[in-house]
């Protein structure tokens, strides 16, 4: 049973982190400290939420509830299809409702046996599905959710987005210390926040972790140059969970992710993931968006794909989820 529960939350935290940020509060239930206890039964028509949403209440919030529901029964039927996810990192501070700061959207296949990853740029101007108007994209979810973000990413690729995961930033700064630190190969010499990072191998703490992988302005490649780091670390988490996976950890990633983290991923399909889907999940091919972005008569930055660009990934994805 330990060794279902390891690849169970190894799962979640691929899918869910798997560039970034983690996935599926559905499998974060804990009983006095005791891992060797599944959760509550939840149905396969169950949606169940890890933490309180962290933005604001919205129309189209409270639509996506009852469309989710309604869709599970569905997407729960075919568990061996190709699935979709977008995981979304979320910068919220305050009150405020909070904006996206990375969006990745992951298509697994079991049946060729690969995943795609793609990282959307926040900049990246698009219309906003609700709104009515054209934006950067990461403000859906500051308007309307997980939900208007996932409808603006469908549009966007004109792909269907089978489930969401969204963790808070300072959920991210805690996993990182959960496994007691990563160590990454940085390849620039910067500093954030006087917080300085050499070339070469360089040792993290949550928040020196954090730091690292959001800083982009210093860096020539700007946000592609962040997405590399933002994996670095990932990868580096992903990695210590496997070679490291006591007990006490175990609880520990737990207690993060379920303060930390929202979705709508079942968890029937948790399970599935970790079993049926998992060989898909370590063949991870990444995909990435040409373009260019400039200030624009508003006088804020925009950035914009190429037509042939977006056409091959819009492509690509589609195929992985034919």
């Amino acid at each position: 049973m330990m060794r279902e529960w390891k690849w169970l939350i190894l799962t979640a935290v691929s899918i869910g982190l798997l560039v970034f940020f983690g996935s599926s509060g559905n499998v974060l239930h804990q009983s006095n400290g005791k891992t060797n206890q599944p959760p509550t039964e939840i149905s396969d028509q169950t949606h169940v939420k890890a933490t309180e949403p962290v933005h604001s209440d919205s129309s189209s919030a409270k639509q996506a509830t009852s469309k989710n529901a309604k869709q599970a029964t569905s997407k729960n039927a075919k568990q061996t299809k190709p699935l979709s996810f977008l995981l979304l990192g979320v910068d919220q501070r305050g009150d405020e409702a909070g904006r996206s700061d990375t969006m990745i959207v992951v298509t697994v296949n079991p049946n060729t046996g690969e995943s795609k990853m793609l990282s959307i740029p926040r900049d990246l101007k698009t219309e906003i599905i609700g709104v009515g108007s054209n934006d950067k994209i990461n403000h859906a979810y500051a308007f309307g959710g997980p939900e208007m973000a996932r409808e603006s990413v469908e549009h966007l690729l004109d792909l269907r987005i089978d489930y969401f995961a969204e963790i808070n930033l300072e959920g991210f700064t805690d996993l990182v210390d959960a496994v007691d630190g990563v160590t990454v190969k940085n390849d620039i010499n910067f500093s954030y926040y006087e917080m300085k990072f050499p070339k070469g191998q360089v040792s993290l703490n949550g928040k020196e972790a954090l730091a690292y992988a959001r800083m982009r302005y210093d860096d020539p490649r700007g946000d592609f140059g962040r997405q590399i780091r933002q994996r670095q670390v990932v990868q580096a988490v992903t990695d210590k969970l496997t070679a490291d996976f006591s007990l006490t950890r175990f609880n520990d990633v737990l207690t993060v992710l379920g303060k930390n983290v929202k979705t709508d991923i079942p968890f029937p399909v948790v399970r599935k993931l970790a079993t049926e889907y998992r060989d898909s999940l370590k063949e991870v091919e990444t995909l990435s968006l040409d373009g260019s972005g400039g200030i624009e008569a508003d006088g804020i930055y925009y950035w914009h794909p190429t037509d042939t660009s977006l056409k091959q990934v819009r492509t690509t994805l589609q195929q992985e989820l034919n």
